[in-house]
C-alpha cells in the first residue's frame, strides 16, 4: 500500500524539418521530408503519409533497423526516397507531377509497437504555384550599404576628434603645453 508514480516518456519523435512549409512549381516533383527518432529502437514499425488528414497516400512497414521499409500501399504518384538502415530514420517521399489540387497538409504518421504502440506525427504544408517568384533584394542591399557607410563615416569622424583632441595645446587654459611639445632646456 504505497504510492507509486509512473512517468511516461515519449521516446518516439517525428519531424518534417526546420520549416513546415514547402512550395512547388505546378508539374514538378516535390520532396516531402520526414524523419523519426526512437530511444529504444523499433520493430515492425508502421508509417503512413496522409493528405489533408484523411487520404492515405503511402503506407509502409519496417521490420527492424537492419531492413529497409517495404511498401504496404501507395498512391501511384508517390515514391519512397528515404532509408532507415543509415544514421537517420528517413521516411521521406516524393510527390510526382504536382498540380494545384495537391496543395494542402501532408502528415507523416509513425507507430512503433516496440514502444507499446507509441504514435507520433508531423505535418508539412504544400503550396503549388504557377511560377516561382524570384525575390529582389536590391533595395535591401542599398539600404544596408548606405547605413554601413554612414556608420563608417561616424566612426572615422569620432576617431579624428579623439586623435586631434589628445594633442591639444593647453597653454590657452593657463596650463603648460602637452608633454610631446615640451623640449628639454639646452645644457650650457
Amino acid at each position: 500500500p504505497g504510492l507509486h508514480i509512473f512517468s511516461i516518456a515519449l521516446a518516439l519523435e517525428v519531424s518534417v524539418g526546420k520549416t513546415n512549409t514547402v512550395t512547388a512549381l505546378n508539374g514538378s516533383n516535390v520532396l516531402l521530408p520526414c524523419v523519426f527518432t526512437t530511444c529504444i529502437g523499433f520493430q515492425d514499425l508502421v508509417f503512413t503519409w496522409y493528405f489533408n488528414s484523411t487520404e492515405m497516400i503511402y503506407h509502409g512497414k519496417i521490420k527492424s533497423k537492419a531492413s529497409e521499409p517495404f511498401l504496404v500501399g501507395r498512391n501511384p504518384r508517390v515514391e519512397f526516397v528515404g532509408s532507415t538502415t543509415g544514421k537517420d530514420n528517413n521516411i521521406s517521399i516524393v510527390l510526382n507531377e504536382v498540380d494545384f489540387s495537391d496543395a494542402g497538409k501532408y502528415t507523416c504518421h509513425v507507430k512503433n509497437p516496440k514502444e507499446k504502440n507509441a504514435q507520433h506525427n508531423a505535418s508539412i504544408f504544400l503550396t503549388v504555384v504557377h511560377k516561382m517568384v524570384e525575390t529582389d533584394n536590391t533595395v535591401t542591399l542599398i539600404i544596408v550599404g548606405v547605413v554601413g557607410g554612414l556608420i563608417g563615416l561616424l566612426i572615422l569622424f569620432m576617431l579624428e576628434c579623439l586623435v586631434s583632441s589628445s594633442g591639444n595645446d593647453n597653454t590657452e587654459n593657463g596650463l603648460p603645453a602637452s608633454k610631446a611639445e615640451q623640449k628639454a632646456a639646452p645644457k650650457a
